[in-house]
């Protein structure tokens, strides 16, 4: 079952950090020599329209808007070239993220995990080869943009993340990977709305709210 167009729910979630260099800045990171890898669990996603939780153990839970890739065939050990034919298409990811559990943690398992903090939507959108170079994505609370990047500004491209990732482990049709945020990374509050856009694949809207709610 679908849920939302062209994409089935992910049978895992792949992310890449630190990839745009004020974003990296902003948090004190140098930029990683590699990709810079981390997995979200599937039971994290949620829809357009469809409540973020903020969760009781974290008391800074921040908005990360990113451009989402689909997986759309079996992959493994592949170069830049068949890593681009592989996307089935693009989509709108919030990875939203317990700053101050990342921290104290030291890894980023409880960080990025929790139920409600993997914002997908709103449709899968395929491009032609080349065009991921074109892609923006704007992060917004209440109507206020927070971010803004471009995907030509990545430190590692779409194709060579995809390739990077599929050295290490099988990608597979439905997979999702979270391609990096741009700088301008901010607090989320109870009564929130956090969008994100990305001009021509499309804008997801979640409200946020407290525990317990």
């Amino acid at each position: 079952m679908e849920f939302i167009p062209g994409l089935n729910r992910p049978g895992k979630i792949v992310c890449v950090g630190r990839n745009y260099a004020l974003h990296a800045a902003e948090l004190g990171n140098e930029l990683p020599t590699e990709p810079l890898l981390f997995l979200k669990p599937p039971s994290a996603v949620v829809y357009d329209g469809e409540t973020i939780v903020l969760p009781p153990q974290s008391r800074q839970v921040e908005h990360e808007a990113e451009i989402g890739v689909v997986i759309g065939a079996t992959v493994r050990n592949i170069d830049s070239e068949e890593a681009e034919a592989a996307i089935a298409g693009y989509v709108c990811v919030n990875d939203v993220t317990a700053r101050d559990l990342q921290r104290t943690d030291k890894q980023w398992t409880r960080a990025k995990g929790f139920d409600t903090f993997c914002a997908v939507g709103p449709a899968v959108v395929p491009l032609e080869p080349g065009r991921w170079r074109e892609l923006e994505v704007i992060g917004r609370v209440n109507g206020v943009e927070r971010q803004h990047g471009e995907a030509a500004d990545m430190h590692f491209g779409i194709p060579a993340i995809v390739a990077y990732i599929a050295s290490v482990m099988t990608l597979e049709p439905g997979d999702l990977i979270a391609t990096g945020t741009p700088a301008g990374v901010g607090p989320l509050t109870a009564g929130d709305i956090v969008e994100i856009e990305i001009p021509g694949i499309g804008t997801i809207a979640n409200p946020v709210v407290g525990p317990g709610a």
